[in-house]
């Protein structure tokens, strides 16, 4: 089962995604509205019923196709901060080893870095990503990601019991200002920036797929460029699998249905190239993860809105 967010005829909505009948390519899917109370909560409302062991839904009006709709994020405003996993894929923390993150390296292969991001940055998977200005960061990179949503909560979840927890998958982009991440010498900041958090295009229920081996791919095309693969790798090649990451994030902390973990990016971030590249105004970047599908953002500079109040 697929859960997506939708906006259509100046509503929101939310409900089932399925393929077309008489189509064969991933992108030809309708979209069935289910009666939710607020849908503008996302699919947070269905994983938590789902998980107090109620029935999904009823249908609420006929199937459109996705090309009549503006898909949304599937958790627009998530239930809090989401916890992200850093150099998680060895190439990707080799990539580093010679930037500001070398002197934690040896680290990696003993504990997961997890940190969080805000959950006011996540935007939609076919939305702008707003770019700061040069007068707060002008090295903006990407990463590509498999995020596991919980379904059932727990403290102290076991890696045996981990999976059970396991709602589905969504795909997010870890956005991230670089100097500002070096700046502060920590990472909620330069990776919580407002829209810095793509995700979509909707959650895969767990029993359809198995996000421990499933391939990420991204792509960037520069501003009037042809699309470059920049980032290729498998879940299965994580240094912590999905069920570490699980029992890490919840020692001492009780996870709930709907919270986030984005599990780290593989190889091939601006960062890590030689030169670093940055996205700039204008630079699409696209990732796909296969049995969920593909977000796509483009990047543009942040509009003046003044000072608040």
């Amino acid at each position: 089962m697929r859960i997506a967010s939708w906006s259509w005829g100046g509503r929101l909505h939310v409900g089932v995604a399925s393929l077309a009948s008489n189509k064969g390519a991933d992108d030809h899917f309708e979209l069935t509205p289910l009666a939710v109370a607020d849908p503008s909560l996302g699919a947070l409302p269905l994983i938590q019923a789902l998980a107090r062991g109620e029935a999904l839904p009823s249908a609420t009006g006929a199937r459109l196709p996705i090309d009549a709709v503006t898909l949304v994020a599937p958790l627009p405003r998530p239930l809090r901060s989401l916890f992200c996993v850093g150099r998680n894929y060895r190439a990707h923390a080799a990539e580093l080893a010679t930037t500001i993150f070398s002197t934690s390296a040896p680290a990696h292969d003993e504990w997961p870095i997890v940190f969080g991001k805000l959950p006011e940055c996540v935007v939609g998977p076919r939305d702008v990503v707003r770019l700061p200005g040069a007068a707060v960061s002008s090295q903006i990179d990407y990463e590509s990601e498999l995020a596991v949503v919980i379904g059932r909560g727990g403290r102290n979840i076991s890696r045996s019991r981990a999976m059970d927890h396991v709602f589905g998958y969504t795909i997010v982009n870890d956005v991230t200002a670089r100097d500002v991440q070096q700046r502060h010498q920590q990472w909620d900041l330069g990776k919580s920036f407002d829209t810095f958090c793509p995700m979509g295009p909707w959650i895969v229920t767990a029993d359809e797929m198995d996000g421990r081996a499933t391939r990420v791919r991204g792509w960037v095309t520069p501003k009037g460029g042809t699309p470059e693969l920049r980032q290729d790798g498998w879940t299965k090649d994580m240094i912590f699998d999905i069920p570490t990451l699980i029992e890490t994030c919840s020692r001492g902390i009780t996870l709930h249905p709907g919270d986030v973990i984005a599990t780290g990016t593989p190889a091939g971030v601006g960062m890590g190239l030689q030169p670093p590249r940055w996205l700039g105004p204008g630079d699409v970047v696209r990732v796909e993860i296969d049995g969920i599908g593909w977000i796509e953002n483009r990047f543009e500079p942040i509009e003046h809105s003044g000072h608040a109040g």
